[in-house]
C-alpha cells in the first residue's frame, strides 16, 4: 500500500503521529497523558490546565521542596541552526512544529514553550490570565542569530491557557497580538490565543493508505461545497451553531446518500468577522472555535473518510484583515504585508496582501498549507482568489499600481510563491489535490511547474459557469440566438484541468438562487434546473455544487440561517434532489464521463450546430469504446418525436438517464426499451437511431447487451 509522504499513522499502540502533543522533556518527546477527548467551544477551559499534574499523586512536602525553582521565563529553544537557516531562506515548511506555543517538560516541570517572529520589536512578553496580563513579568528572549525570533519556556502554563504577545515596537508603540501559530483561539468576539494541541488517535488509516484511489484526476470527482455555520442549525435553538462532531452525525450520511465524492468547506480557519464567511482569517493554524475543538474537527474528517468522502478546505493565502490583534503591522512594521499600499492593500476587500517576496512569509504560508494536510488529514486545498495574486493591477485603476521589473502587470513574486507552494504540496502529499479559483485567461494554471505552469491540479472553469448561467437565464424562445454561448466552452475546455463550479458566489448579493435564475413557470424552472445540472455532469471536467442548490432552494443563501430543508416535503424540490443523486451515480458508473475528462478525445460533437431547435448532441468516451455515451440536450420546452441521431456502431441503444422522468417531477416522456440502429447515414455516421426527445431535458444513451437500470428514484 502506498502511504503519502510526511504522514504517520496510529497503530494499535500509541505512537508519535507527528502532532505536537507528545510532551517534550528537555528535548525528548514523551506521550502526553493530558490529551483529552474533544471539548466543545462552549466548554472552553477558563483556568490553565497543566498537563500531567493531575496524573501525579500528592508528593510529600519534602519532595515538593526539592522541585526545581525556575525563573518566570527560562531560556529554551526548539530551533536548531539548520531550522534557522531554512527559516531565513523561506524553505522551512513545518514552522508549526517550532513557532507558536507547545506544552513541554523542562527540568521535570511542565510548562509551555513560546516562540514568535517579531524581528523589529524591542521587547516581547507573554501576557495572559496566568499573570494577570502583566506586560513585565514574562518577557521572552530574542535569539542571537538575527532571525528575529523571541522565545522562552514558562513553567506551569498548560493547555487551555489564554494568552497574547505584548510587543513594544521599535517606535515605542504598545501592541497586543494573538499568536500567528496558535492552534486554538477564543470564540469571537474575544481575540486571545489558547494553548492547545492537535493530538488525535486517527482511525482513517485505510483511507489515507488508499487515498490516491479517490483523488486521481481520471476518477469521478464531485464536490459538495458548503459553509459549516449555515448548512444546518440546532433545531431547538436556531441561533446556535452545530459543533463539528454534531455536524458529523448529520452531514456524513447526507453526503453519502447524495453520492458526492468530496466535500469542500468554505474557510474554517479562525476569523473574527463571521459575515466574511471565513475569508478574512486571523488564525491561520486554528480551526474556528465557533464550532468546537481541533479534535472535533478531526472527528468530522475521520467520519467523512470512513464513509469514503474526501475533504477539501478553502485556503486563503491572498490577503488578511487589518484587525489590531492580527497579522497587520505585527511588530509595529509591515512584517507580513507589503509596506507599499499599491502592493500591500486590497481595494476590494479592504484587507492586506502578503509580501510573497519575503522568505519568512513564504515559509509561513507553505507551512500553513502543509499543516492542514498533515494534522487534519485534509485531501485537498482550494486556493481562493488566485487571480488577485497573479496581477499587480487586479481591481486597481491607472496610477494605483506599479509594473514589475519587466514592465508587465504580472506579480512575479506571487507567481513564484504559487509554484513553490504546489511543488511542496505534491512533494509531501502526492495523493492530494490543489484547486485554483482563477478567473482570468492566465496560461498553465493547472500545468506542471516544470513545463512553466503554476502546478495546480485543477482550475475552476469560471468562464463556463458565467456563460452557462447566462444562457440558462435566457427565455428558451430566444436561446437559438445565443447558441454559441453554450457551445463556446468546448473550444478551450482541454487547455486546463477544469472543475465546473456552481459556487456560493452565484447565489448571494441579489444574484438569486439557482432555481430562480431559471425562466418560465414553475414546471419550466424545475425542468431547466434539472437540465442545467445534467449538462454539467455530462460536460468534460470535474464538478462542484454549492449546498442548497442540490434540492433547488428558492431563497438566496443566507449565512445567518440554516438551509431551507423544509422545502423537501414538496415533490418538485425532492425531484431536484433525486436527479442530483442519479447524476452522481451516473458519473461514478460510466467511465466515459471521467476517464478522459481532461483529454480531447474524451469528447466528440455529434451535432453542436442545431441552433434553431436549441438541441445539443455529443459523445463522451472512455478507454473502452463499448462505454461510449450519446448525450442529447433539448434546451426548449418543445418535445421532438422520431428525431434521428447518428451513432458510431450498430446495435441496441438504451436510454440510461432522462432528466424528464416522472420520478424527478418531469413530464415522463421517455424512450421505453432498447432502440435499434438503422443503416441510415446521419450526422456523418453510417448508423443512426430514431428517438424521442423530451422537453427541457437531458437524455443519455448507451449501447448495451443487457438493458441496465435507469438512474432514477427507486
Amino acid at each position: 500500500m502506498i502511504k503519502p509522504a510526511g504522514t504517520k499513522y496510529m497503530a494499535k499502540k500509541k505512537i508519535d503521529t507527528g502532532n505536537d502533543t507528545p510532551v517534550e522533556k528537555d528535548g525528548v518527546k514523551k506521550a502526553n497523558p493530558a490529551a483529552k477527548k474533544p471539548v466543545a467551544a462552549s466548554k472552553a477551559v477558563k483556568k490553565p490546565v497543566v498537563a500531567l499534574e493531575k496524573e501525579k499523586k500528592p508528593a510529600p512536602k519534602k519532595q515538593a521542596a526539592a522541585e526545581p525553582i525556575l525563573k518566570n521565563v527560562e531560556v529554551y529553544s526548539r530551533f536548531t541552526d539548520f531550522d534557522i537557516a531554512l527559516f531565513k531562506s523561506g524553505k522551512h515548511y513545518k514552522l508549526y512544529e517550532k513557532l507558536g506555543s507547545h506544552v513541554i517538560q523542562f527540568k521535570d516541570v511542565i510548562g509551555t514553550y513560546f516562540a514568535v517572529w517579531a524581528p523589529n520589536a524591542q521587547y516581547v512578553a507573554v501576557v495572559g490570565n496566568f499573570n494577570g496580563w502583566n506586560r513585565g513579568s514574562h518577557p521572552l528572549y530574542v535569539r542571537w542569530d538575527g532571525s528575529g525570533i523571541w522565545e522562552g519556556f514558562i513553567p506551569h502554563v498548560g493547555n487551555g491557557e489564554t494568552y497574547k504577545y505584548y510587543i513594544k515596537s521599535s517606535t515605542g508603540e504598545d501592541l497586543e497580538k494573538a499568536d500567528p501559530f496558535a492552534l486554538r483561539w477564543e470564540v469571537a468576539p474575544h481575540t486571545a490565543s489558547i494553548v492547545a494541541d492537535t493530538y488525535y488517535e486517527w482511525k482513517d488509516g485505510d483511507w489515507m493508505a488508499n487515498r490516491f484511489r479517490h483523488n486521481a484526476l481520471n476518477l469521478p470527482y464531485s464536490v459538495y461545497e458548503m459553509h459549516i455555520g449555515s448548512w444546518a442549525r440546532n433545531v431547538e435553538s436556531p441561533d446556535e451553531f452545530l459543533t463539528y462532531s454534531q455536524l458529523a452525525d448529520k452531514l456524513v450520511p447526507y453526503i453519502k446518500e447524495m453520492g458526492f465524492t468530496h466535500v469542500e468547506f468554505m474557510p474554517i480557519m479562525e476569523h473574527p468577522y463571521y459575515p466574511s464567511w471565513g475569508y478574512q482569517i486571523t488564525g491561520f493554524f486554528a480551526a474556528s472555535s465557533r464550532y468546537g475543538s481541533p479534535q472535533e474537527l478531526m472527528y468530522l474528517v475521520e467520519k467523512l473518510h470512513g464513509a469514503g468522502i474526501g475533504v477539501i478546505l478553502d485556503w486563503v493565502p491572498s490577503h488578511f484583515p487589518g484587525d489590531a490583534h492580527g497579522l497587520f503591522k505585527f511588530d509595529g512594521t509591515h512584517l507580513y504585508e507589503h509596506a507599499d499600499p499599491n502592493k500591500g492593500f486590497h481595494p476590494d476587500w479592504k484587507s492586506y496582501i502578503f509580501n510573497y517576496g519575503r522568505n519568512e512569509v513564504r515559509a509561513f504560508l507553505i507551512s500553513n498549507a502543509l499543516f492542514w494536510l498533515e494534522r487534519y488529514h485534509v485531501d485537498g486545498l482550494r486556493v481562493d482568489a488566485v487571480a488577485s495574486m497573479l496581477y499587480l493591477d487586479y481591481s486597481r485603476n491607472h496610477g494605483e499600481w506599479e509594473t514589475n521589473i519587466y514592465g508587465g502587470n504580472e506579480n512575479l513574486e506571487a507567481i513564484s510563491f504559487l509554484k513553490e507552494f504546489n511543488e511542496a504540496v505534491y512533494q509531501h502529499f502526492p495523493d492530494t489535490q490543489t484547486i485554483a479559483e482563477e478567473s482570468t485567461a492566465y496560461t498553465g494554471v493547472s500545468r506542471p511547474v516544470y513545463t512553466g505552469g503554476l502546478g495546480f491540479g485543477m482550475k475552476w472553469m469560471m468562464g463556463w459557469m458565467h456563460d452557462t448561467i447566462k444562457y440558462f437565464s435566457t427565455d428558451p424562445l430566444y436561446r437559438k440566438y445565443h447558441h454559441n454561448q453554450i457551445t463556446f466552452s468546448l473550444i478551450y475546455v482541454f487547455t486546463e484541468n477544469f472543475m465546473l463550479p456552481f459556487s456560493h458566489d452565484e447565489v448571494v448579493y441579489g444574484k438569486g438562487s439557482m432555481l430562480n435564475k431559471m425562466p418560465g413557470d414553475e414546471w419550466q424552472k424545475f425542468a431547466n434546473l434539472r437540465l442545467l445540472y445534467s449538462y454539467m455532469f455530462t460536460h468534460p471536467g470535474t464538478k462542484l455544487l454549492f449546498m442548497g442548490c442540490e434540492f433547488g432552494q428558492g431563497n438566496e443563501w443566507n449565512y445567518q440561517n440554516s438551509l431551507d430543508w423544509h422545502v423537501l416535503q414538496y415533490p418538485n424540490h425532492q425531484g431536484i434532489k433525486e436527479v442530483i443523486k442519479a447524476l452522481n451515480q451516473l458519473y461514478k458508473d460510466e467511465p466515459a464521463l471521467y476517464e478522459k475528462g481532461f483529454e480531447g478525445d474524451g469528447f466528440e460533437w455529434v451535432d453542436g450546430g442545431n441552433a434553431n431547435d436549441s438541441i445539443l448532441i455529443y459523445n463522451r468516451k472512455g478507454h473502452d469504446e463499448a462505454n461510449e455515451l450519446v448525450i442529447v440536450l433539448n434546451m426548449t420546452p418543445i418535445p421532438h418525436y422520431d428525431y434521428r441521431v447518428g451513432v458510431h456502431s450498430k446495435g441496441k441503444w438504451v436510454e440510461i438517464f432522462n432528466s424528464d422522468a416522472k420520478q424527478f417531477w418531469g413530464s415522463g416522456i421517455e424512450n421505453a426499451g432498447p432502440v435499434n440502429t438503422e443503416t441510415v447515414t446521419w450526422h456523418g455516421r453510417e448508423h443512426s437511431i430514431n428517438i424521442t426527445i423530451p422537453p427541457l431535458s437531458a437524455t443519455v444513451f448507451k449501447k448495451v447487451k443487457v438493458v441496465p437500470p435507469k438512474y432514477e428514484l427507486k
